[in-house]
């Protein structure tokens, strides 16, 4: 059975230099903003730099394209953007956060038509979820100090992180730049100095947003702004005549109150219609919860004509966000993370450790019959050894000191 992306009319016909990724319109009556995209990509090319560039969370590229490598795709590889969203089904003013697409929502009044402003986030973990239901912003903070919670405190120093009582504004601060404090006590929608973990459960209940995105919604809403979270694994959307699916969850992780809703809204447009929905197209939408709209159902027969073709863009002469990697000098202190035998997996080690947050430049070095994964430089030993016990908190490395010759 083919998939969406492998659908010969999916094809675009020609190159485009830029796509909208933040700032939509909605028509009255639809639910579906954007496009889909497609790029070929680089080398050199990560999906979490993929994903940054186009104001996408690392889950919903990964998710659009099953079985690419995310640290080292192949170059000439052609991948999805999944620049198409349907809206939460929820009041269209002020934000909305699904939590289950892991994007934010922002939605004003534009004369007779709405428009919206949207970001791909990081939310909590399953250990420590992010709250639900309604609240509002109740402060603002630029620079924002950082008071840290003693339970992430108990957890740090376990592994052996021993965290102050507060952070101040900073590169080591996790809250970045800006910070929005919501009326629910303790949580906030905020930046971030780990940017590869935007569309990642990865938080401890705070809402998380790349750098650049949370300037613009900082900028954009003022004190008691009303956010309303909610978690809709599955979205049905109409645009154009069309309905889509929508689905953000496996079926082994089915959330059967939502299911039933969804499925309900489908036996009603079929009866409303008087149309048979096609329910095979509709199960292999939801086996592979590729998280992007797919169209499954006609209201009008004949209206399919007014599907938006998916583009291409042209790949970027630089990706925004990408992480720099300073020469590395002999006369500066650096980093042995590993010796490696394939340079593969020397390669995507070195990604790993370089979309740490804040970033550890790595690089390969080639050397006798193998790979040499080295981070630095660094300005003196402290820093250096500041790494190495990173290396081993984050990710289980044992880095050894390399001297300044």
């Amino acid at each position: 059975m083919k998939t969406v992306h492998e659908e010969p009319q999916l094809v675009p016909r020609y190159l485009e230099e830029h796509v909208e990724r933040n700032k939509f319109s909605v028509a009255k009556g639809d639910d579906v903003i954007g496009r889909l995209t497609f790029i070929t990509l680089e080398k050199g090319d990560t999906l979490p730099d993929i994903a940054r560039h186009f104001s996408l969370g690392l889950n919903g590229v990964s998710a659009a394209n099953p079985g690419v490598d995310i640290w080292v795709p192949k170059a000439g590889e052609r991948i999805m953007l999944p620049l198409s969203f349907i809206l939460p089904d929820a009041p269209r003013k002020d934000i909305v956060i699904n939590l289950a697409a892991m994007r934010l929502f922002q939605f004003k009044a534009n004369g007779d038509s709405l428009a919206v402003l949207t970001f791909p986030a990081g939310v909590g973990t399953e250990e420590r979820p992010s709250p639900m239901g309604q609240m509002h912003v109740v402060r603002k903070v630029n620079r924002p100090t950082w008071h840290v919670p003693v339970s992430i405190a108990r957890d740090h120093l376990k592994k052996g992180d021993i965290l102050p009582a507060a952070v101040l504004p900073g590169p080591q601060n996790p809250l970045g730049e800006y910070a929005l404090y919501l009326s629910k006590p303790s949580y906030l929608i905020h930046g971030t100095n780990k940017p590869a973990s935007i569309g990642l459960r990865a938080t401890n209940g705070c809402i998380r947003l790349y750098p650049e995105s949370v300037k613009i919604l900082f900028e954009n809403t003022p004190v008691k702004t009303p956010v309303n979270i909610v978690d809709q694994p599955y979205l049905l959307g109409q645009s154009n005549g069309v309905v889509y699916l929508e689905v953000h969850a496996s079926t082994q992780d089915i959330d059967a109150t939502e299911f039933d809703k969804i499925y309900a809204k489908l036996r009603n447009l079929e009866k409303k219609s008087g149309h048979t929905l096609d329910w095979s197209k509709v199960k292999t939408v939801l086996a592979e919860a590729r998280g992007i709209p797919v169209p499954i159902f006609e209201i009008r027969p004949g209206s399919g004509n007014g599907i938006a073709e998916p583009r291409e863009v042209r790949h970027p002469s630089e990706l925004y966000g990408r992480p720099k990697i300073a020469e590395l000098k002999t006369d500066a202190w650096s980093v042995l993370a590993a010796d490696l035998r394939d340079e593969t997996d020397a390669v995507r080690l070195a990604a790993i450790i370089n979309h740490q947050g804040p970033q550890i430049p790595a690089r390969v070095i080639a050397k006798n019959a193998g790979y040499r994964v080295v981070a630095g430089p660094f300005n003196d030993m402290r820093d250096a050894r500041d790494a190495i016990k990173r290396l081993k908190i984050d990710l289980e490395i044992d880095g050894r000191l390399i001297e300044p010759i």
